[in-house]
């Protein structure tokens, strides 16, 4: 092979650990991490604005189960793809940004150098697992080694990685070396064994699955068949179980009875979940970590939340799991109390129903009409009504078929661009964007990018004139509501100049009408006014 620069030698290094998709937008600091990617076979989408490539590869990296990759460039475009690394550091997403900062003579020389920043890796190392200011190209594949190890066998992060100009532009003179075969970290047996004798004393175990069990499905279904445990399904755990599963009980878990129900519990299994305050409401919250505990992660910090009597289990969830399961059937895999499980289910289903807002029942005709659809779409939510809505009832057709920002960290402008990215990972499989007006508005542009991107995509956006449930916390604590009523644009004059499908819907039944209709032919924006247009 002929010589080539280091940055384009990062794009065949990437081509070797299986990358296939980047998202970024090129300049002038970052030419030369682009002068790779045809020779390299990787495939390349320019977002309109660089919060939607970092959130574009979190989508992708959800579907694909492998890191989504951006290149980006010096200061303003690290900058403003920060937000999407915090987002995907709190749900725990792989996720690898390759950006460019400024020569080493300018480094932190404050001479008003282009896109010049104090300290550029400074500000990106609180958003990332790792990060790195890369100064020779023979550390190169060392770093991008590490990058892929933290992917494979840690708890998935963010990794960044900057490089001066000047050295991707230097020559790349070493070898192309392959990845490593790296598997993520089982449980100490002994720690199995522990763990298996505390499940067999227990006589109401719960299970609460997180985003961290996503690819242990069968492993988790199979240990709670076998000890009849009830099973809670966080926000990023939906689809797991099958939605007509008689242990499946995640409806009602954000009533403030609920934690009645479960502080009888004598043992809870938490497999991948930090037990979040965003997943569960406080009292809850606090209820599930005061049980007596098995808890199974990737991540050895989460053990802090262990007590004594408790059982650490650090390792992979599917192998914890199944080693779990088979412990437990040689300490005779007896079923614990036949009536525990069908209780749990039945009361939080009751408080589900209870907790049911009057005004509810349009956003649940088409949360349903979702659910139910034969092509099983994957939902991409933003912070908004009909997503927090969906944490009370939505139940996934399959696994990684509903995530969303509104979890962790939050962030608004999500939906549109995570979906984009869902899109190009799974091209097999239908996806929806649920975003409300003001959510849209942040990445309003990014439906250019799903027109040149992707062949389908549905975009549903509840369009209620502004920030509402801002506006009803703000009067609920005696706040006149300021900075709240933002006027959308016309969203069919939006979807025409975009050149892309556009329909409507005012009252409840056509929206479930539209929706089940939906053939994800093209990108198309359906949006959704309910209610009495603003004075």
């Amino acid at each position: 092979m002929p010589a080539m620069t280091c940055g384009e030698a990062v794009s065949h290094l990437l081509a070797r650990y299986g990358v296939k998709q980047v998202f970024g937008i090129p300049g002038v600091h970052n030419l030369e991490l682009y002068r790779g990617l045809a020779g390299a076979g990787i495939a390349h989408v320019s977002p309109r604005h660089e919060q939607g490539a970092v959130f574009m590869a979190d989508g992708y990296a959800r579907m694909s189960r492998k890191p989504g990759v951006c290149f980006l460039i010096t200061g303003p475009g690290v900058t403003n793809a920060l937000t999407g690394m915090a987002q995907a550091y709190n749900d725990s997403v792989p996720m690898l940004v390759i950006a460019s900062v400024n020569r080493r003579r300018e480094l932190g020389m404050r001479d008003g150098a282009l896109h010049e920043m104090v300290d550029q890796h400074a500000a990106m190392s609180g958003a990332a697992g790792f990060a790195h200011r890369l100064l020779d190209p023979a550390n190169l594949e060392t770093v991008i080694a590490r990058a892929f190890a933290l992917f494979a066998a840690g708890r998935p992060r963010p990794v960044y990685i900057e490089i001066p100009v000047d050295v991707l532009e230097m020559p790349f003179d070493g070898p192309l070396a392959g990845p490593a075969t790296i598997r993520p970290p089982v449980p100490a047996p002994e720690a199995i064994e522990d763990a298996a004798e505390k499940l067999a004393r227990a006589r109401r175990p719960l299970v609460v699955a997180g985003g961290g069990s996503v690819q242990a499905g069968a492993a988790l279904k199979a240990l709670a068949e076998r000890c009849g445990a009830p099973v809670i399904l966080t926000t990023n755990a939906r689809g797991l179980l099958p939605p007509d599963h008689p242990q499946l009980a995640d409806n009602g878990i954000m009533h403030p009875q609920a934690a009645d129900l479960l502080k009888r519990a004598d043992l809870l299994l938490a497999v991948g979940t930090e037990l979040g305050p965003t997943d569960f409401p406080g009292h809850s919250a606090a209820t599930l970590g005061g049980l007596p505990s098995i808890r199974i992660d990737i991540d050895p910090a989460q053990m802090r939340r262990c007590r004594a009597g408790d059982v650490a289990l650090v390792g992979d969830a599917a192998g914890a799991l199944a080693g779990l399961d088979a412990a437990y059937a040689n300490h005779g895999g007896r079923v614990a109390d036949p009536g525990w499980s069908a209780e749990v289910v039945s009361t939080l289903a009751t408080l589900s129903g209870e907790s049911a807002r009057a005004d509810g029942a349009d956003i649940d005709q088409m949360l349903d009409a979702l659910a139910s659809h034969p092509a099983q779409p994957v939902v991409v939510g933003d912070s908004a009504a009909p997503v927090y809505r969906g944490f009370r009832r939505y139940r996934a057709p399959q696994p990684l078929s509903w995530f969303n920002s509104a979890t962790g960290y939050g962030t608004l402008g999500y939906g549109l661009p995570a979906a984009i990215g869902a899109r190009l990972a799974a091209p097999h499989r239908p996806v929806v964007a649920l975003i409300g007006d003001g959510g849209l508005q942040f990445t309003l542009a990014e439906l250019a990018s799903a027109r040149d991107a992707v062949a389908d995509l549905l975009v549903i956006v509840w369009n209620n004139e502004g920030y509402v449930e801002i506006e009803q916390a703000m009067t609920q604590t005696g706040i006149k509501g300021i900075g709240v009523d933002i006027r959308p644009p016309d969203f069919e004059a939006v979807a025409r100049a975009m050149g892309i499908g556009y329909a409507r819907a005012e009252d409840a039944s056509t929206l479930a009408a539209l929706v089940e209709a939906e053939q994800f032919v093209g990108v198309r924006l359906l949006e959704v006014r309910l209610g009495p247009e603003r004075p």
